[in-house]
C-alpha cells in the first residue's frame, strides 16, 4: 500500500531517469527498456492517455498529435518536453512533484518513468512506427458542444464580447444572468465553455489561441430582501478547466429568484477579432437533496505584499490562513503570474509542520489538482495553512514579457498574483471523526502508518471507542 512516502528513493529514481533522459539514450543504456520501442505498440497508448484531450483539432494545444504522421515531426519535441516532468513547459502539463507530499489525484494525465524513458528511446532511435497492428483503435471525442457532465438541467449563457485582434488585456464584469428557478436547487456538477466564430481549423499557435476568456470569476446572487448568506460562489472558469464535479454530500446551492453574477472576466487578443461568450451548464441533484457537508472557502493568498524584482530568480511569496474548523481539502489550484515557477501548500498543526502538495507553474497551463477521496487533506481546526511560492524574473522564464521590470500585485499577466483557489469542505467534530475512522477502514491503517496531510487519522476518538464487553 503506497501510503507512507519513500522519499529517497523516489528522488533518486527520478534523479538517475532524468540525467538519462536529458542525453542520448538507448535501449541498452537503459535498463528499464531493453526491446525496440515503436509508436504503434508503445507511445500511441501513451498519447491516448495523456496527450490527444488537448492535442487534437478544435482543442486547446497547437498540435495534432492523433496519428504517427502527426506525430513524427515532433518526435525530439515531445522527449525534451516531457523529460521536463514537474519544470515550467512540461508535457503533458501537470506539474505535481512526485518526490514531495501526497501523490493520490483524481484525472491525472502524468507519466511514469518507464513511459518518460520508453518516448526518449523510441525519439533516439529514429520514431520508429512499428507493426500499424499494433495500434490501438482511435479515440473517439466528444463535439465540441457536448457536456463532460451528461445532459445539463440548466444552461446559462452570457452576453456576447469582441475582441480586437491586437488589444492589451481587458477586465470586466458581463452583468448578471437571471437563473429562472422558481424553487431553490443543488447543483451537483458545473461546467463552462467557451463559444466562439474562430473555425475549427483555425487555431493558433498558443495555448490561448482558440479563446479569448482567460478567465471568469462568477457567483450566484439572491434577490433584493433574500438571506444574503445563501449567496454562492463557484469556482473560477479557467481556459482548460475540467468540469466541476462536488461530492455527493456537497452540493452548491443554487435560490429561487437568483442570478448568476459574472463578476469579472479576464479578455485577452489572440491575433483575430473574435465575438465570443460562455455558457454555464448545471447538473443539479433532485428535488427534495438536503446537502450533509457545507462548502468551505480555504483561499489562501497574498495580494497586497508582493514586491517581485526585476532579473531574479528564486524570489518567494508566503501567505497563511488559519482554519476556523475541521476542513476536508479538496483540491489544489496555484495561480500566480507569469513570473510564478512553484508552490508548495503545508499544514501546519501544534509541532507537526507538514508538505502537502508541490507543484511547479506554468501560465500557460492554469491546472487544478483534486485530491483523491481517501488522500484528500483532513485537517483539524486550528491548522495553518501556508503556502510558499517561487518566481523567476531573469531571462531563463520564458513566460516573462521584460526581464527588467519590478511588478506588484495587480490583475494583469504583467503584474503578480499569488493564491490557491483550491476548493474544500467544512466538517463538524461528528463528520470529521466518521471521515477519519472510514479512511482507517478503507485504507487498513495501522499503528505505525502515517498519512500525509491527516494528523489525527490513527486516533481513535472517545465517541468511536467500543464498550468494554465487545473488546473482550
Amino acid at each position: 500500500m503506497n501510503i507512507k512516502l519513500r522519499v529517497g528513493l523516489v528522488t533518486g529514481l527520478v534523479g538517475v531517469v532524468g540525467v538519462m533522459a536529458a542525453g542520448s539514450v538507448s535501449a541498452q543504456s537503459n535498463g528499464a527498456v531493453e526491446r525496440e520501442v515503436t509508436f504503434a505498440k508503445d507511445i500511441a497508448p501513451i498519447l491516448q492517455r495523456s496527450c490527444q484531450q488537448c492535442h487534437r483539432p478544435a482543442s486547446v494545444a497547437p498540435m495534432s498529435l492523433l496519428t504517427y504522421e502527426d506525430v513524427r515531426p515532433w518526435a525530439r519535441a515531445i522527449k525534451m518536453r516531457t523529460a521536463l516532468r514537474s519544470e515550467r513547459g512540461a508535457m503533458p502539463p501537470w506539474f505535481i512533484e512526485k518526490d514531495l507530499g501526497i501523490q493520490h489525484y483524481k484525472n491525472d494525465p502524468s507519466l511514469s518513468e518507464e513511459e518518460i524513458a520508453q518516448i526518449a528511446v523510441w525519439a533516439d532511435n529514429g520514431a520508429p512506427l512499428g507493426n500499424p497492428a499494433d495500434l490501438p483503435a482511435p479515440l473517439v471525442f466528444a463535439d465540441a458542444g457536448e457536456w463532460s457532465i451528461g445532459e445539463p438541467d440548466l444552461i446559462l449563457e452570457s452576453p456576447s464580447v469582441v475582441v480586437p485582434a491586437t488589444a492589451p488585456d481587458k477586465w470586466t464584469s458581463l452583468g448578471t444572468i437571471p437563473t429562472g428557478l422558481t424553487e431553490a436547487r443543488y447543483v451537483a456538477a458545473v461546467e463552462v465553455k467557451e463559444f466562439n466564430d474562430i473555425p475549427a481549423e483555425g487555431a493558433g499557435d498558443t495555448v490561448g489561441g482558440r479563446y479569448v476568456f482567460h478567465h471568469m470569476t462568477y457567483a450566484s446572487v439572491v434577490p433584493d430582501g433574500a438571506d444574503a448568506s445563501l449567496a454562492t460562489r463557484f469556482p473560477v472558469h479557467e481556459v482548460g478547466r475540467n468540469a466541476d464535479i462536488f461530492p455527493d454530500n456537497a452540493g452548491r446551492l443554487l435560490t429561487a429568484g437568483s442570478s448568476l453574477e459574472l463578476e469579472t472576466g479576464h479578455l485577452h487578443a489572440n491575433g483575430r477579432e473574435t465575438r465570443a461568450h460562455l455558457k454555464f451548464a448545471f447538473k443539479l441533484h433532485p428535488k427534495g437533496y438536503t446537502p450533509e457537508i457545507r462548502h468551505a472557502r480555504t483561499l489562501v493568498g497574498n495580494g497586497v505584499d508582493i514586491d517581485i524584482k526585476p532579473n531574479q530568480a528564486d524570489q518567494q511569496l508566503h501567505a497563511y490562513r488559519v482554519l476556523s474548523a475541521h476542513t476536508k481539502i479538496v483540491s489544489f489550484e496555484p495561480h500566480q503570474h507569469a513570473p510564478g515557477t512553484r508552490m508548495c501548500m503545508e499544514a501546519i498543526w501544534g509541532h507537526n509542520i507538514e508538505t502537502l502538495t508541490c507543484a511547479g507553474y506554468d501560465h500557460n497551463w492554469v491546472k487544478q489538482y483534486i485530491y483523491a477521496d481517501d488522500y484528500a487533506p483532513l485537517l483539524p481546526k486550528g491548522t495553518i495553512l501556508h503556502i510558499i511560492g517561487w518566481l523567476d524574473t531573469t531571462v531563463t522564464n520564458r513566460n516573462v514579457a521584460d526581464p527588467r521590470n519590478w511588478s506588484g500585485g495587480g490583475r494583469r499577466s504583467v503584474a503578480n498574483m499569488f493564491i490557491d483557489l483550491g476548493e474544500a469542505l467544512e466538517l463538524t467534530d461528528e463528520q470529521f471523526e466518521r471521515e477519519m475512522m472510514e479512511r482507517r477502514e478503507r485504507l487498513g491503517l495501522e499503528a505505525g502508518d502515517h498519512m500525509i496531510g491527516c494528523p489525527l487519522c490513527l486516533v481513535e476518538f472517545l465517541s468511536q471507542a467500543r464498550p468494554a464487553d465487545d473488546q473482550q
